[in-house]
């Protein structure tokens, strides 16, 4: 049971996720969001990640909630009932609502792509959403870029840090030295992502010619539990939302 999410169909959990993502995105009501982020917390166990995976993979989510949160309380969001005071301020509801609704959109997409091998989401897609070879493959090579991305910015990182190119304690330099290596970084995915569109057209991806698949995509009754789950969640959440306003 521990890994019961994380061996269903990719499918069905893109599905599933997509389900609990409308039904947070129609409300900004705190105390529906945060039930949200109950529910979602308490099916992590069966997700089979650890908590040091969850929190080195889901940190820049809390980061992003905290900042809409206080820029919220500081800019706007003035109406509405006051649900607290921070340092002063008055938090109102749909201010702590979005940082909430944040939290709440982000963990569905987070356990899914966690937990979901790239192969096993191109086979699905081409499988059960006859999603065209070609897209499906092309978001199988993206997927696997994506740690190849991460990776390289560590070494464009250290490569400066030997040429002593450093920051210090100066924010803006490090600022600066950010976005120029976030552009180093963007110009070698596009270069990446050049050769390998032209190695899929050598390839003859692009020939509308009907495609086998090595793997079958199997999708039974536990992979259909799944969308079920997602969607009485998605349904309760949006009966509560009318219930509590």
């Amino acid at each position: 049971m521990t890994a019961w999410i994380r061996d269903r169909d990719a499918t069905a959990k893109l599905l599933a996720a997509a389900l609990l993502t409308a039904a947070v995105l129609s409300t900004v009501d705190p105390f529906v969001t945060a039930v949200a982020i109950g529910v979602e917390l308490a099916l992590l166990p069966l997700t089979g990640l650890r908590p040091a995976e969850l929190w080195r993979r889901g940190w820049p989510l809390l980061l992003s909630a905290t900042v809409v949160l206080v820029f919220t309380v500081l800019l706007g969001a003035k109406e509405g009932p006051v649900v607290g005071t921070v340092a002063g301020f008055e938090v109102h509801g749909p201010a702590l609502g979005y940082a909430l609704r944040l939290i709440a959109i982000g963990l569905p997409g987070f356990v899914v792509f966690a937990t979901i091998d790239p192969t096993d989401l191109a086979d699905s897609l081409i499988a059960h959403l006859k999603v065209p070879p070609r897209f499906a493959i092309g978001a199988l090579a993206a997927f696997r870029l994506v740690p190849l991305l991460a990776e390289e910015y560590r070494l464009i990182l250290l490569a400066r840090r030997a040429r002593g190119i450093d920051g210090g304690w100066n924010p803006v330099a490090h600022l600066r030295l950010f976005a120029s290596a976030t552009f180093g970084l963007l110009v070698g995915a596009i270069r990446r992502g050049i050769r390998l569109a032209t190695a899929m057209e050598a390839r003859g991806f692009d020939r509308g010619l009907p495609r086998s698949s090595a793997r079958e995509a199997r999708f039974g009754w536990s992979d259909g539990s799944v969308v079920l789950v997602g969607a009485t969640l998605a349904a309760a959440l949006i009966l509560l939302k009318f219930v509590h306003t």
